[in-house]
């Protein structure tokens, strides 16, 4: 009898039609069928790269959540997907060794798979952030980006974060929604998306052919289910002070830059690949990175932290000395 630990699933990226009915009860079923299928194309999709340019956005968005950088020895991952911050992160020096994880095995596969190309030191487990399969005080930082949103109970990911850090250990999450952006982000996203359809009616030439659903693609359908929650900055603060963290802090980025951006990435989306080249790429970029600078020294200096699109928050797990005196 074998007493090794139990495999990780493997990836199902063509989920059954009832597979997908069911799911849509059920957000976690929903996120590993989703994100199974869509694991493949997903640096695709959404600009996804391990080079200068990912490197110093993953850098900066742990440095603008802590305010600082520092070196690392071994950092785990919630709801990697391919890997993006962990690994972008690892190659800004902010860790030396990771690991991956997420509900999805498709996406663990692939970012294991980027881990590798890379030559990064990087194991990957399969789990719900609500049960993390490791053991206690392993890991000196916990990060995930875009991740918490996806987790039905937030705060049982959090006690399970402070569970598996070392004492004085730190957690950073970043680029979640917050309350207010999505609702702003979302209809701008819906208003692009009429106007652009019914422009390309005009010049089908310029119209995404859009394939209707098969058997490999039904998963699709889900990404309608896949995000749980927005936030408030102060509750998000409360879930994690409740969970036993220290030194709590979450702040806000992108107001014009999400204004700008949400158009953008549903114009990209909505018309046709060949037509939109290089130029129009770093035209989007460099104005997002513009845009990103005023949100940072400007708006945010101005405005309050809940008008802001993105939440990022940090904290601590208490040193053992600390914890023991008395209060």
């Amino acid at each position: 009898m074998s007493t090794g630990a139990p495999r990780d699933p493997t990836p199902h990226p063509h989920a059954t039609a009832g597979e997908v009915r069911a799911a849509g009860a059920d957000p976690k079923l929903a996120n590993v069928l989703y994100h199974d299928w869509e694991a493949r194309t997903y640096d695709e999709k959404w600009s996804i790269s391990y080079d200068r340019r990912c490197v110093d956005y993953a850098v900066g968005r742990f440095r603008a959540a802590t305010g600082g950088t520092g070196a690392h020895r071994h950092a785990l991952e919630l709801g990697c997907g391919t890997g993006f911050f962990l690994l972008n992160l690892m190659q800004g020096g902010i860790a030396e060794r990771g690991s991956v994880t997420d509900l999805s095995p498709g996406m663990v596969e692939v970012a294991l798979r980027n881990a590798a190309s890379l030559g990064l030191s990087v194991d990957g487990r399969v789990c719900d952030a609500e049960r993390i399969p490791y053991g206690d005080e392993g890991f000196d930082l916990v990060v995930g980006h875009a991740v918490l949103h996806h987790v039905p109970d937030v705060p049982a990911a959090m006690r399970e974060v402070l569970r598996v850090l070392k004492p004085g250990g730190r957690f950073v999450f970043a680029g979640d929604p917050t309350r207010i952006g999505d609702f702003y982000a979302r209809r701008l996203g819906r208003l692009t998306w009429w106007l652009t359809a019914n422009a390309t009616e005009l010049a089908p030439s310029w119209r995404r052919p859009r394939p209707e659903p098969d058997e490999s693609s039904r998963a699709a359908a889900l990404e309608a289910v896949v995000d749980v929650h927005t936030f408030v900055p102060s509750e998000l603060e409360r879930m994690a002070l409740g969970a036993g963290a220290a030194d709590v802090r979450a702040t806000t980025e992108e107001l014009s830059a999400a204004v700008f951006g949400w158009p953008v990435r549903t114009f990209e989306a909505a018309v046709a690949a060949d037509k939109l080249g290089r130029a129009w790429s770093m035209f989007a970029y460099r104005a997002w990175q513009q845009l990103s600078w005023v949100d940072a020294n400007l708006l945010a200096k101005l405005l309050p932290r809940d008008l802001f699109y993105n939440v990022l928050i940090t904290g601590r797990k208490p040193d053992s000395t600390a914890a023991s005196e008395p209060g």
